[in-house]
């Protein structure tokens, strides 16, 4: 299945057997990317703990057929379903999901009337 909203892993650095990153973007020259570590990262400090401070992340889609393919996608890899897909502060289409750290994870667009 093509990545629903056109980011995809564009690095993978293994660290050691328990420890590394991926690096997921869109692939095109200068655009953004977040890292996901897995292990220890080093620049953790001893107090630093994995889902201790839940974050939210909303990504950009480019359809209401992509927002639908991201919540269908993370369900199927083991996330929890946070908020089907759907209008929410109209014109906005967006769906939920906690990842496997607890996070919530959005994705959505604006639609036009």
């Amino acid at each position: 299945m093509p990545a629903p909203l056109g980011i995809r892993i564009v690095e993978t650095h293994r660290l050691a057997a328990d420890s590394g990153w991926v690096v997921f973007s869109t692939g095109k020259k200068q655009s953004p990317f977040f890292v996901i570590g897995e292990g220890w990262p080093s620049f953790w400090s001893e107090r630093a703990t994995v889902a201790a401070s839940p974050i939210h992340l909303c990504f950009t889609a480019p359809s209401r057929e992509a927002v639908d393919r991201f919540q269908e996608a993370g369900l199927a890899h083991g996330a929890r379903d946070n908020g089907a897909p759907g209008i929410r502060r109209p014109p906005f289409y967006c769906a939920f999901l906690i990842d496997l750290d607890g996070n919530n994870v959005e994705a959505g667009c604006y639609v036009r009337g």
